[in-house]
C-alpha cells in the first residue's frame, strides 16, 4: 500500500514537472509491419495529464500530431482521447534504418501538440521499432567458388563468403550447413569481433586433383526468427597446386580519418602484405570481402596490386560518417589474409541549416489564420532546425528578422515554438510575414531563410464609439410631436459585419423619445411639459452586428425651455390668520406663498392687495403681511381682503386669493370672584348637613374668552381639618364627612381661581369663610373674627394618615397610665401644700370672686391661656397676694394611630383657687357658663373633630364691662375674653389671644394622655357633664364595633377623669 501511494505521489509530481516546464517526451516500442489501426499507446494516461488540476478551458483538450507538409506520417492520434494508432503506411525497418550498421536501435519521431494554449504541451514520441524477421538472409552470390590446395591437411580451414540479412539480433544469419559434403568436406561458423557469424569450410580427408579436381555442394543459411528463414547457394571447391604460404597484413585493423570534401582520387590509405613464397605464389591480389556495404564498394577503389584504397567518389559525411572496409589479400591460395581498415569521414561546414515548420494551427493555402483575440502564448507552429554537420558546425540558432509580435521559445535541442508574445490587432495590423532565420556556428557561418505568412482574422473586439459621449440639447415645451431633436452616430473600427452599427434606446429613456434604430435620428414622439419635468437624461445604445455583438452607450440631456404657461398658484384659496390683539403696528401677521411652475422671468411673482386697502401692507417678494392699524378685538374681530399675484412674464398671468384676519383674544383679565363679594362675608353651615352637600359655591368670571375665560377651582390654604372638597370646574364647596362637635366654628377656605390660558395662565384667589353652627346669633362677632382671620397666614391643608400598630397603641396606653398617675399625684401634693398655706384674706378674696373667664387654648402649639380680670376700680389695700391656677392637662399625642386622622389635642383643666376661700368654694352653686339655648356640644362630640368650642357668655347684657365676645380663628376655637376693647389685636398667631393684664401666677401640671379634649371648665357641674358625655360616647362606639383604638383611648380619658373627679371631692 505505500508502494502504491508513493508512486502516485510520484506520478502527481511528474505530472506538476510537466506541467510546469510545457515540453515532454515519450518513448513507445512498436514492431515493423504492423497492420493499420493498432493501438500503441495512451498519451492522457500514459502522461498523466488527468492529473492536472481541472481547469477552465476556453476549448476541450486536444492532441494534435505536428508533421511536416507533405510526409505521410506512420501514426495518427485521437485528438479527444489521445491514443495512438498505426496507419496504413508501412513501417519498415529496414528502409527507415538504411545504413546503420553499428548501432542496432531504430527510431522513429514525431512531435504532439497538447490543446488548447491554457495547458499547452509539446511531447516528443520516440518509436522504438523492433525487427521482425521479415528477410531472408542470403549469400552475396548463388554460386560460390573457391580453390583449395590438393595438400591442404586435414582440418584445414577455408572462409567462405558470408550471407546477408537485412534483419538483425536473433532475426539475423544464426547458422550455416553444407549440403552433401560427400563426408570429404565439414562446414564450421565461428564469430567475428564484431559479431558476424562467417562460415569456414573444413577439410576432412586428403585430396587429390589427380583423382578428382572439382566438388560441387551445397551451402545453406538460416536465421533465428519465427518462421525461420533460409536461402542456399551452390559451393563449388577446385583443387589447385600446393601453395604453402598464404600472405601477411602487415596491420590487420586500421583507422585512418578523412574530411569529407576529399577530392575524388584522393588516397585514404596504404596496405601492405608479405607472402613467404616466390614466385608465382608470392603475388598478393588485394580486394574487398564482400560482406562490406554496397555504399563502400561505390565510394572507395582497392587497388588489387598495390593495396592502396582511394576515394572513388565524393564522400558524404551527414549521408554516412564512417565505413568499415574488410580487405582480403591472396596469393592464389586457399586462405587469403584478412585487414579492416574502418574509415571516419571528418566534417566540414558544407551544409545549409535546413528548417522544417510544422503548423500546429490548420493553415488555410499555406497561411496562418489566426483570431485578433488569440491569447498570448498561443502555438502557431513546431519550427525544426537541423543541419547535417556536426559539432559546431551542426549547432544552430533560429530567430526572425524583425520584430513581430511573436516569438521563437526552445523546447527541445534545435527546435522551437512560434508563439504568440503579444495581443493581435487586425484594425492595426492585419498580416504579418515573418522571415525566419536559421544559421549554424560554423566559420564561416551558413543561414538559411523561411517565410511563414500569418493573417490576423478580424473578431468583434471593438465596441461601437460614439462621436459624443454626452450629448446635451434643448427644446421648448408645447413642441409638436414627431420634432427632430438631434442625430446620433457612432463608429465601429472593426469590419464587415461587426462595423454595422444599430441605434437603441436604452432602458431607462423615457417614452416621449424614439431613436431610428438606423440613422440614429431622435425625435419627440410627446408634447413636452416644462413643469411636469425639466430635464431628461437617458441613454443610448450603439450594438454592432458582430458575435457576440458589442455595445456602447452615450448619455443625452434634454432640456425643456420654458414658456409663461401658468398662472401663479396660492398655497391655499383663502388664508386665515389669527393675529393677537396686542399685536404691534407694522407686526406680522402672516405670509402669503405663491409659487408658479414656469421658470425664470416668467416664474418671478409679484404680490399686492386689490381695492388700495390701507389698514394692511404685504411685502411684493416675500408675501409678508404687516397691520398699519392697532388691533382691538371687542371693536372689530376680522378683517378681509383679496392679494393678487402676478408673474413676470412678457405676456402676464395673474390670480387672486382671498386674505381673513382674525383677531385673537390675550389672556390679559384675571379671573375676577363674583360669589363670595368679598373676603369679610361667611357662610352658615348648620353641623347636621350630610355629606355630599353643597354648602357653598364659588363664582369667578374672566373677561377673556376662550381658553383664556375657562376657569379651575382649587383650594390653596385652610381647611387644615379637610372638611370640605371643591369642584375644579363649577365651584361647588361640599361637605365631604359628617360634622362632629370640634368641627363647630369658623373655617377659613382659601379657593383659586385660574383660567386656561397660553401660556401664561392667570388667577385670583378669594377667602371663604364657612361659620359650622346651628344658627348665628352674633353675627358682629363673626365678622371680626373673619376680620381678624384675613390678617393671620394662610395654612396649608394637611391631612395625617394614622398607621400606628396595636403594639405602638400598648405602648401609648402604658405611657400616658403612668404618665397620668404621676400627674394625680403631684397635683395631689402641690394642692395640699397651697391649702395648707392659704391665707384668710385669700380665701375673703376668694369668696368674692364674681366671675372668672375660661380659656380655651390654642390645640396647634399647646399654650393654655387665661383671660385675665381687669379690675374696675383702683386697686384695693389688700390685693391678694397670689392667684393659684392649676391645671390639669389632658394631652393627645400625634400618634400614627390608623383609628385617629385628626391632629391631637389637649386639655387644660385650670383651677383658680383663692387662699381664704378655697376650701369655701361651692361647686355646686357656680354658675355654669352654658346658656339654655346654648347647643348641646356634647351631641356634636366625634373622634377625630377638632377642639370644642363654647360658647361662654355673661349674664350680664353686652354694654356691661365684663363681656364675653366670641371668637372664631382658623382653626375654628372659641377665645373668651372680658373686653374686647383692652384686648390687642395685633397679634400675628392665628391660635392667640390679646393678651389682659392680669397679676396671677400660673402653676401648669400637664398630664398628657390619649383622649379627646373636653370642656376647659373643671367646674364640678362640667365635670360630671364630661365624665357622663365620655361614657356615652363610648358605648356609642362601642355599639358600632369599630374603631377599636379610640374606645382605648377614651376609656383611658374616662378613667383619668373619674380619678381626677375623685380627687377634687376629696380636696
Amino acid at each position: 500500500m505505500d508502494l502504491l501511494s508513493g508512486t502516485y505521489i510520484f506520478a502527481v509530481l511528474l505530472a506538476c514537472v510537466v506541467f510546469q516546464s510545457g515540453a515532454q517526451e515519450k518513448n513507445y516500442t512498436i514492431r515493423e509491419e504492423m497492420p493499420e489501426n493498432v493501438l500503441i499507446g495512451d498519451l492522457l494516461k500514459d502522461l498523466n495529464l488527468s492529473l492536472i488540476p481541472d481547469r477552465s478551458l476556453t476549448t476541450p483538450m486536444q492532441f494534435k500530431l505536428v508533421y511536416k507538409t507533405g510526409d505521410v506520417p506512420l501514426i495518427r492520434i485521437e485528438e479527444v482521447t489521445g491514443e495512438i494508432f498505426t496507419t496504413g503506411a508501412r513501417i519498415d525497418r529496414e528502409k527507415l534504418c538504411a545504413g546503420i550498421v553499428v548501432d542496432a536501435h531504430c527510431f522513429y519521431e514525431v512531435e504532439v501538440a497538447v490543446l488548447p494554449d491554457e495547458i499547452f504541451r509539446l511531447v516528443k514520441i520516440r518509436f522504438l521499432i523492433e525487427d521482425i524477421n521479415d528477410n531472408a538472409p542470403l549469400f552475396p552470390a548463388t554460386v560460390i567458388n573457391i580453390s583449395i590446395p590438393e595438400n591442404s591437411a586435414i582440418n584445414s580451414r577455408y572462409a567462405l563468403p558470408a550471407a546477408i540479412d537485412p534483419d538483425t539480433g536473433i532475426n539475423g544469419v544464426q547458422n550455416y550447413h553444407l549440403i552433401k559434403g560427400q563426408s570429404i568436406f565439414g562446414l564450421d561458423v565461428i564469430e567475428t569481433p564484431e559479431g558476424e557469424k562467417m562460415p569456414q569450410l573444413i577439410v576432412q580427408k586428403e585430396l587429390d586433383r589427380e583423382e578428382k579436381d572439382t566438388y560441387v555442394m551445397k551451402i545453406k543459411v538460416e536465421d533465428g526468427g519465427f518462421p525461420q528463414r533460409s536461402s542456399t547457394a551452390i559451393l563449388q571447391v577446385s583443387v589447385a597446386d600446393t601453395n604453402d604460404n598464404r600472405p601477411v597484413f602487415k596491420e590487420n585493423e586500421i583507422e585512418v580519418s578523412i574530411p569529407e570534401n576529399a577530392p575524388v582520387g584522393s588516397s585514404v590509405t596504404q596496405l601492405h602484405a608479405t607472402d613467404a613464397d616466390i614466385g608465382e605464389n608470392a603475388k598478393i591480389h588485394f580486394y574487398f570481402s564482400n560482406l562490406i556495404s554496397n555504399m563502400a564498394k561505390k565510394l572507395f577503389h582497392l587497388n588489387s596490386t598495390t593495396g592502396l584504397i582511394t576515394i572513388k567518389e565524393p564522400l558524404d559525411r551527414e549521408e554516412s560518417p564512417n565505413h568499415k572496409l574488410l580487405v582480403l589479400a591472396s596469393d592464389g591460395g586457399l586462405t587469403p589474409a584478412r585487414a579492416m581498415v574502418l574509415v571516419n569521414v571528418t566534417d566540414i561546414n558544407d551544409n545549409i541549416p535546413s528548417i522544417d515548420i510544422r503548423y500546429i494551427i490548420n493553415t488555410i493555402n499555406g497561411t496562418v489564420v489566426l483570431s485578433e483575440n488569440a491569447p498570448l502564448n498561443t502555438k502557431i507552429a513546431l519550427i525544426t532546425v537541423t543541419d547535417k554537420d556536426a559539432d559546431h558546425n551542426g549547432r544552430v540558432s533560429c530567430f526572425t528578422d524583425h520584430e513581430v509580435p511573436f516569438r521563437l521559445r526552445p523546447v527541445f535541442s534545435n527546435q522551437f515554438l512560434l508563439e504568440t508574445a503579444a495581443y493581435l490587432d487586425y484594425e492595426s495590423t492585419r498580416e504579418y510575414a515573418i522571415k525566419l532565420l536559421a544559421a549554424d556556428a560554423g566559420k564561416p557561418p551558413l543561414n538559411q531563410s523561411s517565410m511563414l505568412l500569418i493573417k490576423v482574422k478580424d473578431e468583434n473586439d471593438n465596441a461601437p464609439v460614439f462621436t459624443q459621449p454626452f450629448l446635451s440639447l434643448s427644446v421648448p415645451e408645447n413642441n409638436s410631436p414627431g420634432t427632430q431633436l438631434t442625430k446620433i452616430s457612432a463608429m465601429d473600427a472593426d469590419s464587415g459585419r461587426n462595423a454595422e452599427i444599430n441605434y437603441l434606446l436604452g432602458f431607462d429613456a423615457p417614452s416621449e423619445f424614439n431613436l431610428d434604430h438606423r440613422t440614429g435620428i431622435l425625435t419627440a414622439v410627446k408634447k413636452l411639459d416644462r413643469e411636469k419635468q425639466e430635464k431628461y437624461s437617458f441613454t443610448v445604445l450603439a450594438k454592432d452586428n458582430g458575435m457576440p455583438p458589442l455595445m456602447t452607450n452615450a448619455t443625452v440631456l434634454v432640456t425643456v425651455l420654458d414658456q409663461n404657461d401658468n398662472s401663479p398658484v396660492f398655497t391655499h384659496n383663502e388664508y386665515n390668520f389669527y393675529v393677537p390683539e396686542n399685536l404691534p403696528r407694522h407686526g406680522t401677521v402672516g405670509l402669503i406663498t405663491v409659487t408658479d411652475p414656469d421658470y425664470g422671468e416668467n416664474s418671478a411673482v409679484i404680490l399686492s392687495i386689490l381695492d388700495a386697502n390701507d389698514d394692511f401692507t404685504i411685502d411684493p417678494q416675500t408675501g409678508v403681511i404687516r397691520p398699519n392699524i392697532s388691533f382691538d378685538r371687542e371693536k372689530q374681530e376680522s378683517y378681509s381682503f383679496y392679494v393678487k399675484a402676478e408673474d413676470g412674464g412678457r405676456i402676464s398671468r395673474s390670480s387672486t386669493a382671498k386674505v381673513t384676519i382674525n383677531v385673537v383674544d390675550i389672556n390679559d383679565n384675571k379671573p375676577v370672584f363674583v360669589v363670595p363679594s368679598s373676603n369679610y362675608s361667611f357662610e352658615l353651615v348648620p353641623p347636621s348637613t350630610n355629606p355630599g352637600t353643597v354648602v357653598f359655591t364659588v363664582v369667578a368670571i374672566d373677561n377673556d374668552t376662550g381658553m383664556n375665560a375657562e376657569l379651575r377651582y382649587s383650594m390653596v390654604g385652610g381647611n387644615t381639618k379637610g372638611l370640605f372638597i371643591i369642584d375644579q370646574t363649577s365651584g361647588n364647596i361640599t361637605l365631604k364627612e359628617k360634622c362632629v362637635f370640634a368641627d363647630l366654628g369658623l373655617h377659613r377656605l382659601v379657593v383659586k381661581a385660574k383660567d386656561l390660558g397660553q401660556p401664561d395662565s392667570l388667577f385670583n384667589v378669594v377667602n371663604v369663610n364657612l361659620f359650622v353652627n346651628e344658627s348665628v346669633t352674633n353675627a358682629t362677632l363673626i365678622y371680626e373674627l373673619v376680620r381678624k382671620n384675613i390678617e393671620t397666614p394662610v395654612t396649608q391643608n394637611i391631612e395625617t394618615t394614622d398607621a400606628s400598630s396595636p403594639s405602638s397603641d400598648y405602648v401609648k396606653i402604658v405611657v400616658a397610665i403612668v404618665a397620668g398617675t404621676i400627674t394625680v399625684i403631684l397635683v395631689t401634693f402641690i394642692t395640699a401644700v397651697v391649702r395648707c398655706r392659704q391665707s384668710p384674706h385669700l380665701k375673703a378674696a376668694q369668696k368674692n370672686k364674681q366671675n372668672s373667664e375660661w380659656v380655651t387654648p390654642n390645640p396647634e402649639n399647646r399654650q393654655m391661656i387665661m383671660m385675665k380680670k381687669k379690675k374696675k376700680k383702683k386697686k384695693k389695700k389688700h390685693a391678694p397676694k397670689n392667684l393659684l391656677l392649676n391645671f390639669v392637662t389632658i394631652e393627645e399625642a400625634k400618634a400614627d394611630d390608623a383609628d385617629n386622622n385628626r391632629s391631637s389635642v389637649t386639655l387644660d383643666l385650670p383651677i383658680e383657687l383663692e387662699e381664704q376661700t378655697m376650701g369655701k368654694y361651692n361647686w355646686g352653686t357656680t354658675p355654669t357658663t352654658f346658656k339654655p339655648d346654648s347647643p348641646d356640644l356634647a351631641r356634636h362630640y366625634k373622634s377625630a373633630s377638632p377642639q370644642p368650642t363654647f360658647q361662654i357668655q355673661p349674664e350680664t347684657p353686652l354694654n356691661s364691662k365684663h363681656h364675653i365676645i366670641q371668637e372664631l380663628p382658623l382653626d375654628n376655637t372659641f377665645v373668651g375674653c372680658d373686653s374686647i376693647s383692652k384686648c390687642s389685636s395685633s397679634s400675628s398667631d392665628p391660635y392667640s389671644v390679646s393678651e389682659c393684664s392680669y397679676p396671677v401666677t400660673t402653676f401648669k401640671t400637664p398630664v398628657s394622655v390619649h383622649t379627646r379634649p373636653g370642656p376647659e371648665n373643671l367646674d364640678t357641674p362640667l365635670l360630671e357633664y364630661f365624665i357622663r358625655k365620655l361614657r356615652d360616647r363610648g358605648r356609642e362606639i362601642h355599639s358600632e364595633r369599630k374603631h377599636v383604638s379610640k374606645l382605648k383611648r377614651l376609656y383611658l380619658i374616662y378613667t383619668c377623669a373619674c380619678f381626677a373627679l375623685k380627687i377634687h371631692f376629696l380636696l
